[in-house]
């Protein structure tokens, strides 16, 4: 077998390992969010900023669902990392933004932020704040989970077994989880142009 095809059969694997149960819970809760007129709030480092900022296009787009994604503004960002350092950052951020119990943050991570491991401790601060505030955490995260599988209210977990393929195969999948939510009759209300 060649690298194309493991990589590909890796993810249809864990594709089919996803808990398709708790993707509906997820999606019963968004709509939830929305009637409140709630806010989504994506976060994301690294591959899964870039997924982050996509997926506020599809949930603003299809789903008419207020969102934003923290990494959106660079200026703001790199100002808080420099002025007030990289752990605040995001829980900074959410400040401002007034946060609230009708609201929810979004994670998407590859290792969910860790503690002890001192990885993603923006995201673990967003975490705490978020809990704190009794606003909802929701995540797509890869077999670890981390902090946010711990602490979120509703996560998906990407589970591999190919340890060489976790970040791109969770980057792609967190992809095909937003979208399947944004396309969910419960949740769209806009057509796709294609």
């Amino acid at each position: 077998m060649n690298f194309s095809e493991k990589f590909s059969q890796e993810a249809l694997s864990s594709i089919g390992l996803i808990d398709l149960k708790n993707i509906e819970k997820l999606v019963d809760n968004l709509k939830i969010i929305k009637k409140n007129k709630g806010r989504l709030f994506f976060i994301g480092i690294g591959g899964s900023a870039a997924n982050a900022s996509h997926a506020v296009n599809d949930f603003r787009k299809l789903c008419e669902i207020e969102s934003y994604s923290i990494t959106d503004n660079v200026s703001e960002l790199t100002a808080r990392i420099n002025d007030e350092g990289w752990n605040t950052s995001f829980s900074n951020w959410l400040k401002i933004s007034n946060l609230n119990k009708k609201d929810a943050l979004f994670i998407f991570s590859v290792g969910g932020g860790s503690i002890s491991k001192k990885i993603s401790i923006n995201i673990v601060e967003s975490i705490k704040y978020a809990k704190k505030l009794n606003a909802k955490v929701f995540g797509v995260v890869g077999p670890n989970g981390g902090f946010t599988k711990l602490k979120g209210n509703l996560v998906i977990q990407i589970n591999i077994q190919n340890k060489n393929l976790v970040t791109p195969i969770v980057e792609s999948i967190q992809a095909f989880v937003w979208h399947l939510i944004v396309s969910h009759p419960k949740l769209k209300i806009n057509k796709t142009k294609w």
